[in-house]
């Protein structure tokens, strides 16, 4: 094993070589990755948890996401190349509470003897803060600052513990992060509540935000007696790979004309047919109801140029689009 491992590191080094001196390029992530000697080599599944990790890690680690782009993690199976990175990874931190359910990935992160679970953490730490839709978990913790900054004590033990020498380091960049996380997180809920509680009300394609729609959506009385679901509805399941039926479109339709909600919002990785299928629907019933012209980040990160590069930087693109719209 070590000897296919060290073919490999080698062929790739050699390909990466004369591919630099031909395009004369800096070296990419994925080739920094592989060459790295005196870094830690950490994978993430997402970009979400990859931005926490760089963060904390910086210097004293070289680290990339499985997943990116436009990529849905819920449903992602390996292909070719990512057997190598799960091998090559000293360190594998992904989310758990099922969303990286694809058989041929979920296997990997389970077999891996250095696989963390950062949900996982979380949800041992503040089991009362895990939203359940439908009996199954949600898994999209990160779309509520204050309970993703709850991955940070497992990415500083999982590191400290390959690094000790590093364990101060990791643990001071980890309570900076802290602050700032629960700044910003602050910050969101101050800025979206400016808009009238009459208008907070979010549509989407899949359901990715109700962690959102409860930390910053939701007025105190609602979060308090957990009547914070009215402002938040989807079409599609937890994962966005489930069928739309008619009952589906008709729910979401009713829930529109009950709450008076002109405006619905695409999500950035997921098709909008089911949101053109409830405007087809709406307009049947005379309601006028329009796609926000943003897009939303939810289950991936933004490209460059898109103001939703990093993970703080996500969620505060999904405000700013919202209040936008509400306006």
């Amino acid at each position: 094993m070590l000897v296919l491992r060290a073919l490999f590191i080698t062929l790739i080094l050699t390909l990466t070589s004369c591919g630099k001196e031909a395009s004369n390029s800096v070296p990419s992530p994925l080739e920094e990755w592989i060459s790295a000697k005196d870094r830690i080599r950490v994978l993430s599944t997402t970009a979400m948890i990859d931005d926490i990790v760089g963060r904390i890690g910086k210097d004293r680690i070289v680290h990339i996401p499985l997943i990116s782009g436009e990529i849905d993690p819920h449903s992602y199976e390996l292909v070719k190349g990512d057997d190598e990175k799960l091998s090559f990874a000293r360190i594998i931190f992904y989310n758990g509470l099922g969303l990286e359910h694809g058989a041929s990935l979920r296997y990997q992160l389970e077999t891996h003897p250095h696989a963390v679970a950062v949900g996982e953490a979380v949800k041992a730490a503040s089991p009362d803060q895990i939203i359940y839709v439908d009996r199954q978990t949600d898994p999209h913790i990160w779309m509520d600052i204050a309970l993703w900054s709850g991955i940070i004590p497992s990415i500083v033990e999982a590191l400290s513990s390959v690094d000790p020498e590093g364990s101060s380091f990791y643990e001071a960049n980890g309570d900076e992060l802290q602050s700032q996380m629960l700044e910003a997180h602050q910050l969101v809920a101050k800025d979206v509540h400016q808009v009238p509680e009459a208008k907070r009300y979010l549509v989407t394609s899949h359901d990715a935000f109700n962690y959102f729609t409860r930390a910053y959506l939701a007025t105190s009385d609602e979060t308090t007696q957990a009547q914070w679901q009215i402002r938040f509805e989807a079409p599609e399941g937890l994962a966005p790979d489930g069928q739309l039926g008619a009952t589906d479109i008709q729910h979401i339709v009713e829930h529109l004309s009950q709450y008076k909600i002109n405006v619905i919002f695409a999500e950035s990785n997921v098709s909008r047919d089911s949101l053109k299928k409830i405007i087809n629907a709406c307009e049947r019933k005379g309601l006028t109801v329009r796609i926000a012209q943003g897009v939303l980040y939810a289950d991936a990160m933004g490209g460059i140029g898109s103001g939703a590069e990093t993970y703080l930087d996500m969620v505060r693109h999904d405000a700013d689009v919202l209040i936008a719209a509400w306006q």
